[in-house]
């Protein structure tokens, strides 16, 4: 069904996978290099810088897409820096429609100028806190580790997520390239945050089978997973309909383990060769725990209103489908049972059910 971008960007809306530093405005990348005397950036003019990232962005590849983040991660390497991206975020979100986020970001990207992990994820979560006084958004800060490093520097990521657990902190995810690094080898991280009854997301099944899917599941405890296009591996499908399902699929079907979608970004990135041929349609049709994410705001040029309307359009959704969509995102917060029951009842309901009655007149 075809929405009106305006009228998606009024809906109430939730993103669970965001990467913080995929979501810089161009402008602020401008300034800080001035601040910093960084001479890095291929251009200057805020619409140029933008068209760069994007360009970048579109080639196919996970590793060619993530070159984008040499600069952005390299200008945000002061409290400053970090704090007003932050901030910035909880305001686009507000422009957008967006009620509740969670941001994640791997602070060991942050330490180039001398900064301490704990000083990195307090500026963050003062920009945040910020943020959401002034725009009312609300959020949750997710600490990354990262598959490349070494364990040891994950375990580190974990304790560091469960220190802040009551200061913003909502929980834990394994990003990067997949091939090669499975989550497994982590494992020592993900049991110290199980045993800390804390919350898990990974980034699995986007460049890898469902191997990854698994692993991040049976080896990991993930509670959400980020991405898992490849889940569909697990299925047997012919004609858009499923034959039948593996003991993987069947397993996060009926367990209702919450799927974080990124349609624009999995064509970016090649887990994907096109839109239709995303396993979306099919995921959602036989009832699994969807949502839908942006990933990277700046280097995919979307925004969730974007990608409300791509996956209405694509998909052929309507509003309930949306709804749907929006209070499976909301369910799947790590954010406490009573704020997410709050704010499906007192926001996202009374939202949707007024722009029922707008399309009825």
């Amino acid at each position: 069904m075809k929405f009106e971008k305006e009228f998606i960007r009024t809906l109430p809306k939730v993103l669970l996978h965001d990467h913080l530093d995929g979501g810089v405005r161009p402008q602020t990348l401008i300034d800080l290099a001035n601040d910093q005397k960084y001479d890095q950036l291929p251009t200057t003019n805020a619409g140029e810088l933008a068209k760069w990232f994007h360009r970048g962005a579109m080639r196919g590849s996970l590793p060619l897409f993530l070159e984008g983040f040499k600069h952005t991660c390299g200008l945000m390497q002061s409290e400053e820096a970090l704090e007003r991206v932050a901030y910035e975020t909880l305001e686009d979100m507000k422009n957008d429609g967006v009620v509740y986020v969670e941001t994640r970001f791997a602070p060991v990207f942050h330490l180039g100028k001398g900064l301490d992990v704990h000083k990195v994820v307090m500026a963050v979560l003062r920009g945040l806190e910020r943020g959401k006084k002034d725009f009312g958004v609300h959020y949750g800060l997710i600490i990354c580790a990262m598959r490349h490093m070494d364990p040891s520097v994950s375990l580190e990521m974990a304790e560091l997520a469960a220190d802040f657990r009551n200061r913003g902190v909502v929980g834990f995810d394994l990003a990067g390239e997949e091939g090669g690094y499975p989550p497994k080898k982590h494992v020592d991280a993900f049991h110290y945050i199980q045993r800390e009854n804390f919350n898990i997301t990974v980034h699995a099944g986007e460049a890898f089978g469902k191997e990854s899917i698994w692993q991040a599941i049976q080896w990991c405890g993930a509670h959400r997973i980020g991405h898992a296009t490849r889940l569909i591996e697990d299925m047997r499908v012919k004609d858009g309909e499923v034959l039948n399902m593996g003991t993987l699929a069947q397993y996060v079907l009926d367990k209702r383990i919450p799927l974080e979608i990124c349609l624009t970004s999995n064509v970016h990135t090649g887990a994907i060769k096109s839109l239709e041929e995303h396993p979306f349609g099919i995921l959602y049709r036989y009832k699994f725990r969807c949502t839908l994410n942006t990933d990277d705001r700046l280097m995919s040029n979307i925004t969730l209103t974007d990608e409300y309307c791509t996956a209405a359009g694509m998909f052929d959704l309507n509003l309930e489908d949306l709804e749907k969509l929006t209070i499976n995102a909301m369910k799947s917060a790590f954010t406490p049972y009573k704020q997410r029951i709050g704010l499906i009842y007192n926001v996202l309901k009374p939202g949707f059910a007024k722009a029922k009655g707008l399309i009825k007149e």
